[in-house]
């Protein structure tokens, strides 16, 4: 993509196809020199229907490219109407994928596979179904993720039991052929006062001795709900939770996340779905729905917390500084730090003022009608991310949402923010530890610029610079034109 899209909130650096329906990522995989991201994927329209699995490929997270297909429903065949989530591992000169079935004739989704032995241009799909099956006393089936540990691959599938819980099942295998059961790896508590749930999506990680479960919450009354994460440590073949299960992710519109481990630094990675937070309606007009999160690094911490930042590839996409601004505010007036384009990526420390709210106003409307806030209360001990006045449109969901603001280790001490803005998406990632993701749909014409705020009696410190992200950098399409094919071969309008 040489040109930011005509479309303004059609995220810019953040990765989707051009138009239609996207949903999950899928099968993240390293695979000879290049890192893979598959993704739910409707070809035809901005509906979550006729799923198939979308791809682009990366040398270094930065430079993307877009390849065809890689896979769809087979006519009358096992997975008919949807080839849906799952993941993909890398073995010796191929990669294997293995994915949900699905078939609106029943209600599990098999686990099956597909291969690809020249690096994910084309990919067979097995004759017959891996697990056609679920375990008896399940009532929801789907979402494989398989992993290498020791001397044995491993899977774990997404479920819910007929008791009302919800259960990440594990499999255990020697040749990713032939799988063995082996019950549930974890469970939910009984869920009496909230009705049936189901996990799905489950990913894992391993830190040391410690590891987190992360799940997918869904509700047959509602479906897609929120993402929460489990750690522990794992005993005799079952993990042990050694804390509640808390969010990932502290804003509204994120789900299905998805674990990759980086070669060769011991990092994982993690990208998720960032759902439309405005009227089906509009997004039909629009003619795509969804988009992934940037690369995160994820990470525990000593005190067993799950840590997340914005993967240190993403400084790559800094162009040029257009924001440098350092001071304080006071009750009396807010202060003007300067404009920013609609993709930018922004560094604060704040020394709040104890005795009120201290935060970041990005105005988008030339008569400042129209705002998203970011507020930090050191009393109530958490930031909120206000979207009401984000958008003129009533289209556009509004609200406030949380996450927790850590104890200052000293008085005085700046609370680090780091907020990337793409248009439609803000992520806003809290001392390098707690993310909020949230959709918003500016319509004013701006420009739009930043103001520091606080409510408080005393006066608030601000150090804030803000970078341009080069759109140019992030998508690119040279090399389908060296194999003879269109971007349409890639991602049909």
């Amino acid at each position: 993509m040489s040109a930011l899209p005509a479309d303004p909130h059609l995220p810019a650096i953040h990765l989707r196809p051009p138009h239609n329906w996207i949903n999950d990522p899928n099968g993240l995989v390293f695979h000879n020199g290049h890192y893979h991201v598959f993704f739910q994927y409707n070809p035809h329209g901005p509906q979550h229907s006729n799923v198939h699995w979308g791809h682009f490929r990366s040398p270094d997270l930065i430079n993307w490219e877009p390849l065809p297909v890689a896979l769809a429903p087979t006519p009358d065949g096992y997975d008919a109407d949807g080839c849906y989530s799952g993941n993909a591992v890398s073995v010796d000169d191929r990669m294997v994928a293995f994915y949900s079935a699905h078939r609106n004739d029943r209600w599990w989704q098999p686990i099956t596979t597909a291969e690809s032995q020249d690096n994910g241009r084309t990919w067979a799909k097995r004759p017959q179904l891996l697990i056609p099956e679920p375990p008896a006393g399940t009532t929801m089936y789907r979402d494989p993720y398989v992993w290498r540990q020791a001397d044995r691959w491993r899977m774990l599938v997404g479920s819910a039991l007929d008791d009302g819980r919800a259960a990440a099942l594990l499999y255990e295998s020697t040749d990713l052929e032939n799988w063995a059961y082996l019950g549930p790896f974890h469970t939910s508590d009984a869920a009496a006062d909230t009705g049936p749930i189901g996990w799905e999506c489950p990913q894992y990680a391993t830190f040391g001795d410690r590891s987190a479960l992360i799940v997918s919450d869904w509700t047959p009354k509602n479906g897609p709900s929120h993402t929460t994460v489990h750690t522990g440590r794992e005993k005799d073949g079952r993990f042990a939770a050694d804390s509640p299960p808390a969010p990932l992710d502290h804003g509204p519109d994120f789900y299905a996340p998805a674990l990759l481990k980086a070669p060769g630094d011991d990092r994982w990675l993690l990208w998720a779905w960032a759902w439309e937070a405005r009227d089906d309606a509009w997004a039909r007009e629009a003619g795509w729905a969804g988009v992934l999160t940037l690369p995160r690094e994820v990470s525990l911490t000593a005190d067993g917390t799950v840590a997340q930042r914005p993967a240190r590839e993403v400084l790559a996409l800094r162009g040029a500084r257009t924001l440098h601004r350092t001071g304080h505010v006071t009750q009396a007036e807010p202060v003007e730090l300067g404009q920013v384009s609609p993709t930018f990526d922004l560094a604060a420390a704040l020394v709040l003022d104890a005795t009120g709210t201290t935060g970041l106003r990005l105005i988008t409307s030339a008569d400042g009608a129209e705002y998203l806030d970011i507020r930090l209360d050191p009393a109530a001990g958490h930031l909120t991310v206000d979207r009401s006045h984000a958008s003129l449109d009533t289209r556009a969901r509004g609200g406030s949402y949380t996450l927790p603001f850590p104890a200052m280790k000293r008085p005085g001490s700046p609370a680090e923010l780091r907020v990337i803005v793409d248009r439609s998406i803000a992520e806003i990632c809290l001392a390098d530890e707690q993310v909020l993701t949230l959709r918003f749909y500016p319509l004013g014409e701006g420009p739009w610029r930043l103001q520091a705020r606080t409510t408080g009696t005393l006066r608030s410190e601000f150090a804030v610079e803000a970078w341009d992200l080069d759109p140019a950098e992030a998508l690119r399409e040279p090399t389908l034109a060296g194999r003879g094919l269109a971007p349409t071969d890639c991602f049909p309008a």
